[in-house]
């Protein structure tokens, strides 16, 4: 073996299932179910057919200006990347060094452990309460990076703003309040950039934008430490493609908050009727919902479900192998899987 000690012995992180026949009804990973602007379309068929022989601008100005105008902040404050995972992986390289901790709430995404464990790092995963409310050993940790996902996944709950600032103020290191779901929620945290010096917010386009598939995403921070994160980047870390699309998709922003009501509207019905059927499904702020299922048991469920070509996401471990996770469809595909679980959970019930 040639690969550093710490990759050798690393379990991979392991992605929702892409499944590669058709007629699946995919509420697995949280993809928006709406198509993007058209406006984004039509950008994107004219830039195929414009300067795809050349590189990108490698720090996406277009995208950084047109967020710097929107939430009233300046260029230097943002740091594209090639979706929030490629953020992450800049943020983690430059401040995590080999031993050194970093710290997350746990349920959460997975992902934060990878990215500890790739530097060498060591992980102080603190578990949630029954409420999900922020752990108070989460607060004073002597992480030098703390990853709070905030609407959390899997269980799309979301701590308050007075929270989360109440938590990055008890910090000596940095607080990265990942915010993919954020649009989805009640409240957020990007008015709280800039007001401290360690704390910094990600976002997506994969989720609210419906651009998953172009992977671009942004870390909104106090300039001085974007700009250390520049260092870290990859030269030309997001296409142009990409660029195209999350620009366009900046100016036609109307239409996404559409998506995400409908989204929204959707969620209360899916939380309400699984609720009917026997779930105990908790609040969400995300694009998602996590349940605990009924009898014959999330796993049993999932498997189902499956097997009827319904995917949700299940994870088999100790935290978490009573819930499932499922994406807000559309309420058709909403309708099809709650008149299955009606059947699975029924069925059991004659047991």
């Amino acid at each position: 073996m040639f690969v550093r000690p710490n990759i050798a012995g690393m379990q991979p992180y392991i992605p929702g299932e892409q499944p590669s026949g058709s007629g699946f009804v995919k509420l697995n990973t949280n993809e928006n179910p709406y198509p993007p602007s058209p406006r984004v379309v039509r950008a994107l068929l004219a830039e195929a057919w414009g300067a795809l022989n050349l590189y990108p601008d490698p720090m996406a100005d277009a995208v950084r200006d047109r967020l710097a105008k929107r939430f009233g902040l300046k260029r230097e404050n943002f740091l594209i990347g090639n979706g929030g995972d490629d953020i992450l992986t800049i943020v983690t390289r430059c401040l995590v060094d080999e031993h050194d901790r970093v710290a997350c709430p746990v349920p959460t995404y997975i992902l934060y452990r990878t990215m500890a464990d790739l530097q060498g790092g060591e992980i102080i995963e603190v578990p949630f309460g029954e409420d999900f409310s922020l752990p108070e050993g989460l607060f004073g940790n002597e992480a030098r990076v703390t990853f709070l996902a905030n609407p959390n996944s899997p269980s799309g709950t979301a701590a308050s703003v007075s929270e989360v600032k109440r938590l990055a103020e008890s910090l000596d290191g940095v607080l990265v309040v990942d915010e993919a779901y954020a649009d989805f929620a009640e409240e957020n945290c990007m008015d709280l950039v800039g007001t401290l010096a360690n704390l910094c917010v990600l976002r997506s386009f994969s989720k609210s934008f419906s651009l998953a598939g172009l992977r671009i995403g942004y870390l909104a921070g106090p300039a001085d430490f974007v700009a250390e994160c520049l260092k870290a980047k990859d030269s030309y870390n997001v296409n142009r493609l990409s660029i195209v699309a999350a620009a366009t998709a900046l100016d036609d922003y109307d239409y996404m908050l559409s998506n995400v009501e409908q989204i929204r509207q959707t969620r209360r019905f899916l939380a309400d009727s699984l609720d009917a059927l026997g779930f105990k499904t908790l609040p969400s702020q995300a694009n998602f919902v996590w349940t605990r299922a009924p009898a014959p048991g999330a796993k049993a469920i999932y498997e189902d479900l499956k097997g009827r070509k319904i995917l949700v996401r299940f994870w088999d471990s100790p935290l978490m192998n009573e819930f499932l996770r499922i994406s807000v469809g559309k309420r058709d595909e909403i309708d099809l899987l709650l008149g299955v679980l009606g059947k699975i959970t029924e069925a059991a019930g004659d047991d």
